[in-house]
């Protein structure tokens, strides 16, 4: 066990972390294409809805 927890800090050594500008900038531009896909699928949704059910009256 002792040896697997000094392999894993080697590993974590190894890691390049982005900068926290570009992890800011790529939370942002995730954030904004969800609220964009979640306006549109919403929109989706109650045209559709709409639809099923002017089509079953």
């Amino acid at each position: 066990m002792k040896e697997f927890a000094g392999e894993v800090k080697n590993e974590f050594g190894k890691i390049v972390w982005p900068a926290k500008k570009q992890t800011v900038g790529t939370t942002a531009v995730v954030v904004v294409l969800v609220m964009i896909i979640s306006f549109y699928l919403g929109a989706v949704d109650l045209l559709l809805g709409k639809v099923i059910g002017y089509v079953l009256r």
